[in-house]
Formats: structure tokens, C-alpha cells, sequence
């Protein structure tokens, strides 16, 4: 996903070293602004949006002209899909080390299309796992036998959870397992911290909601349990951020009827996000799938107490009931407990910043993940070479 914040960050890990480096767009969309040193085969256009850096250079048909405007904002707004034709061709004629395909249900089929028309002189192949890509599409059976083909015919498998690993050997893996790291990569730790509130988290009065409601989200159920404890929130402030629409109805009703201050936030950059997360004592986040959540991680790092959906792999990064707390995804109530509970201890809230601390500098430090990264590309092109 070209737009996607989550594919710059684990490219921008094997960026700047001498890779020759080229992503295949799913959709047509302006290639995220974090991206660095890559080629993007967009397919349509080479329109370069303001702001992308240099070293990303874009390989389409048609450059920049005043009449394209209306077709540049379609494709950027519709996600027009790219052509899985076009894929097979990029691979014949680069002859890459190996293809690297980031989440199942739009990269992954492509490439396995692309794998299906090219046989064996398909180059190597790692699919690697996001989100609810096999938790929540494997059981459906629309996409299972997809799924179980891909697993089939891919030779190496990534995801960011164990419980997923289990999950793709159940559905067929065929290849093998890479080291289980966050589909984001690393963070930088020390420009995180400085997006800090300072001082202990306890003494922060700010609730933050993740305002997803759609297939997997479930904001609504959030903000049902945030009016269930409203008795205790006079004090604080409540923000939704990424709110859908009628996620941004029902915050406004919730803070009618209860007199809370509840506040949708805008659209705003990443690290505008991350400072809500640094000035907030509780994070919610609800979903009925979900593999790590890079939001948990996030409010993690950022000393903010999760309150996290079980559907989720939260439980291979908490310790629940203490250095956060997980909950059924869609019923208030138990979510409302774990928010009284939260707001009401403070040794609770400070002892779980703590704890989450040490995780995320031994699990989550760039520096450490980084040359994790480097080094598994590096063991993947070596055997394919080693192979006969």
C-alpha cells in the first residue's frame, strides 16, 4: 500500500545501503511521504505530490499536466486497484532477489497471481502477515482457499504475532517462519520521548479513543462505555481521533447527554497523535480482529494505560490486569470497568508505564530491530543463491 505508513517505515529500514529497491503499488495513490530510496511502479502516473523526498522516484506513464488534476485526485481517492498483469511483467524484467509482498488480501493475492502465471521462475517469495489478514479472512470462505494457496506457494512467512504463526501452519504454511517482528519495525525511541507529557502518568487527565468503527473497529462500543463512567470523568477530557462519521455523531451526542468533554481531533500528522497519546493516562482501543495494533504499541511507549480488544495479539506485549488491561470488543461494560479501574488507581497506572517501558526498549527500539531486518533479506538472498 503505497499510502501506507506502516510499508515507509519497514522500507525505511533497508533504505540508504546500497539496495536496489522497488515497490509495486496495490492501488494508485501518492506514495507516502516517509518513503526514501525506493523506485514506485505507480502504473498511471509519475506526479510527484509536495513533500516526497528525492530518493523515492516514480515510474508511470503519465507525467504532471493540468487536465490530469481531476484523474490524479480519482485514483488518490478511489484506490483504483493496480493490475497483477502488470506485476508478472515488473518481475520478469527486474529479475529481483526475492519479492516481498506486505499484507494478504491486496498484495499478497496480487503476488500470487503474479507467482501462479511465472511457475518456477518466480523469484523467491515472502508474504508476510498484517493485521486481521489470517485471524479474521481465514475463517471466511471467501477468502480461505486464497489464503491457504498463498501459504502454499510462498517460501518464507512473516507476521508480528506467534498466535499467527500457529494459525498459517494450521492453513497450510508451507515455507519458513522469519523472526516475528512488528510489521512497522522499530521505533525511534528518543524522538518518541520527547513527545512526552513530562512527569507520571497518573497525574495526566486525558482519555484517548481509537475512532475506528468499521469491519473490525469498534469505536462505538468505546464511547457507549465512556458515557457508562461518566460519573468519573468530570475532571477529565475524552479525544477520538481517526473518528469515522458517525463516530463523530455519536462523540457529540455522548457529550450532550453527559456533559463530558468529549473531542473529535482532526485530521493531524503522526507525531500530533503521538503527543494525545503522551498526555493521556488510558488508551482505548477496540476491534474484532486485530494482530498487535500498532496503536497498543504506541500508547505503549508513549506511558499511556492500554485498554486493549482480547481479538487482538496484546497479550504477547501485556501482562493483563496489569501493565494494561484487554477486554471483549463489543460490550461496554467490562470496558467501562477496566476505564474505572484505570482512572481510579494510580499506583496501577505508573507501575504499568513502568513495565511497558522495559518492554519497548528490549522489543522495540529501532536500533535493535533494524539490523534484525538487514540481516533476515541478507539469510533469504544467501539461500536463494546456495539453492540449485
Amino acid at each position: 500500500m503505497p499510502d501506507s505508513v506502516h510499508t515507509a517505515r519497514w522500507v525505511r529500514q533497508v533504505a540508504e545501503i546500497g539496495w536496489d529497491l522497488h515497490l509495486y503499488p496495490v492501488y494508485h495513490a501518492w506514495p507516502h511521504l516517509e518513503l526514501v530510496d525506493v523506485t514506485v511502479h505507480d502504473g498511471i502516473f509519475r506526479y510527484r505530490p509536495p513533500g516526497l523526498n528525492r530518493s523515492v522516484h516514480l515510474r508511470g506513464i503519465w507525467p504532471y499536466r493540468k487536465w490530469l488534476q481531476p484523474m490524479i485526485w480519482l485514483a488518490n481517492h478511489t484506490r483504483l486497484r493496480c493490475d497483477g498483469e502488470k506485476l508478472t511483467k515488473l518481475v520478469r524484467k527486474l529479475r529481483p532477489d526475492f519479492v516481498h509482498s506486505l499484507e494478504f488480501q491486496h498484495s499478497g493475492y496480487m503476488t500470487l497471481e503474479a507467482k501462479e502465471k511465472l511457475g518456477e521462475h518466480f523469484p523467491q517469495w515472502i508474504a508476510t502477515n498484517w493485521g486481521s489478514d489470517i485471524y479474521l479472512f481465514g475463517r471466511l470462505k471467501n477468502h480461505e482457499d486464497r489464503i491457504r494457496r498463498l501459504l502454499a506457494a510462498c517460501d518464507y512467512y512473516g507476521c508480528e504475532c506467534q498466535r499467527d504463526v500457529r494459525l498459517a501452519q494450521d492453513l497450510g504454511l508451507k515455507g519458513e517462519v522469519l523472526p516475528v517482528l512488528p510489521n512497522t519495525g522499530g521505533f525511534d525511541l528518543p524522538h518518541l520521548q520527547g513527545l512526552r507529557q513530562k512527569g507520571p502518568p497518573s497525574g495526566r487527565r486525558l482519555i484517548v479513543l481509537k475512532g475506528y468503527q468499521h469491519w473490525a473497529g469498534r469505536a462505538l462500543v468505546g464511547l457507549r462505555a465512556i458515557t457508562l463512567c461518566a460519573d468519573v470523568l468530570r475532571d477529565y477530557r475524552v479525544a477520538v481521533y481517526s473518528a469515522e462519521s458517525d463516530v463523530k455523531i455519536a462523540a457529540e451526542l455522548a457529550a450532550h447527554s453527559t456533559g463530558l468533554t468529549i473531542e473529535v481531533i482532526p485530521p493531524c500528522s503522526h507525531d500530533e497523535v503521538l503527543r494525545l497519546y503522551g498526555s493521556a493516562r488510558a488508551y482505548i482501543g477496540l476491534s474484532i480482529s486485530d494482530a498487535i495494533s500498532t496503536s497498543l504499541l504506541e500508547a505503549m511507549v508513549m506511558g499511556a494505560f492500554p485498554i486493549q480488544s482480547c481479538t487482538s495479539c496484546a497479550d504477547e506485549w501485556i501482562v493483563d490486569g496489569e501493565s494494561g488491561i484487554l477486554v471483549p470488543p463489543e460490550d461496554p461494560e467490562p470496558v467501562a470497568a477496566a476505564l474505572r479501574r484505570v482512572v481510579a488507581d494510580d499506583t496501577l497506572v505508573d507501575r504499568a508505564a513502568d513495565i511497558n517501558a522495559r518492554v519497548v526498549i528490549e522489543r522495540l527500539d529501532q536500533a535493535l530491530i533494524r539490523p534484525q531486518v538487514i540481516a533476515m533479506y541478507e539469510e533469504v538472498v544467501s539461500k536463494g543463491q546456495r539453492a540449485p
